[in-house]
């Protein structure tokens, strides 16, 4: 069978010469369809590319030709392919995808680990060398924070982590939990049970389920307690033995919930803890719990902690750049506060002595 992608260089470069020239690549392609695919729009995959790596390619019937250095044909060449065979995955090729695969292809010369996880319905791939280690952290620790802004994959993928690990056996349970402060003191005036008041603000870790698990097996699943979403207050007094277990949203628990929750860890057991330190909902006066959970996990090794930020942003790119930017207001008014602290104060004038 042939290769689906083979490649061809044309030119060489001089010798002794300490620049490297411009040379052509050719890549061809078994299937014109996944071809096209890989190019996008009117090209736009391309132009993503000769943007990002300085190379400029030209589609030829079933062949891409790259000119550029030797570093950018190669870069080119891996991406293409990378994504050319996501294609064949029947997986769908976007600018985000291309950005992605280009950050992959980043984090392998700084060998940034990575890796796919692969689901019962889904195949979850980091998009950044940060979600890459997040994952790796995943596999090598019991116990792992993950901290970062919305949109970063934080919860998603811990959620697809755990189902291969109940799918593999290797735990006997999945329990997802996040504390319920949106509701706060509003529950006793929703209609229906306790289940039917609180499911909404669990609704996002039902909805990553959803993508990774056939809808019968899920509700046989949630039926049988094998898969478990509740609210952090509903942890209290338990020991998780062989479980995975996620605690969703910690910036917004208190610090005697946190603590709780880390002191309910049994034999066998993962714990996934995620927040936002930048999105806490809970009362002005009220301390959120994930601060100090972090300064304390600083000492105690086996612990580990992968921060994300708006460059692991997986949703539309104006997300990330909304999240920049609230970065620089919050680091503003972090200077002007220690300015306005740090000015002497003036004293009131003394009395004269009599």
């Amino acid at each position: 069978m042939n290769p689906p992608v083979t490649a061809a260089q044309i030119g060489s470069q001089t010798p002794g010469s300490r620049q490297e020239v411009s040379d052509i690549l050719t890549l061809s392609f078994d299937d014109n369809r996944l071809l096209s695919l890989l190019c996008g729009e009117h090209d736009e995959n391309l132009a993503v590319l000769e943007h990002r790596l300085g190379v400029d390619i030209t589609p030829r019937g079933n062949r891409l030709a790259v000119r550029g250095t030797d570093s950018g044909r190669n870069a080119a060449r891996d991406v293409l392919m990378a994504l050319y065979n996501r294609a064949r995955r029947g997986l769908d090729i976007t600018k985000g995808e291309v950005e992605g695969a280009i950050r992959m292809r980043e984090a392998q010369e700084t060998n940034v680990p990575g890796g796919a996880v692969r689901t019962r319905r889904k195949l979850v791939m980091p998009r950044t060398p940060t979600q890459g280690a997040y994952i790796e952290a995943i596999r090598k620790h019991e116990l792992v924070f993950g901290i970062g802004p919305a949109g970063t994959g934080k919860t998603y993928t811990a959620v697809a982590l755990a189902v291969r690990a109940l799918k593999n056996k290797e735990v006997r349970r999945l329990v997802l939990t996040r504390p319920a402060v949106e509701a706060g003191e509003n529950l006793g005036f929703l209609p229906g049970d306790m289940k039917e008041k609180l499911d909404p603000y669990l609704q996002p870790l039902y909805d990553a389920l959803r993508d990774m698990i056939p809808a019968e097996r899920l509700a046989l699943y949630l039926e049988n307690k094998t898969i478990e979403i509740a609210p952090l207050a509903f942890m209290r007094g338990r020991t998780l033995d062989n479980a995975f277990v996620i605690l969703d949203e910690a910036q917004n628990t208190t610090p005697a919930q946190i603590k709780m929750f880390l002191t309910r860890m049994g034999r066998n057991a993962r714990f996934i803890i995620t927040g936002d330190p930048s999105q806490r909902d809970l009362p002005r006066k009220v301390p959120s719990g994930l601060p100090e959970a972090l300064r304390i996990i600083d000492r105690i090794p086996g612990i580990a902690r992968v921060d994300l930020n708006e460059r692991d942003v997986v949703r539309h790119p104006l997300v990330r750049k909304i999240i920049a930017a609230y970065d620089r207001l919050d680091q503003s008014r972090t200077s002007d506060a220690a300015e306005v602290s740090a000015e002497p104060q003036e004293s009131a004038p003394s009395e004269p002595h009599s």
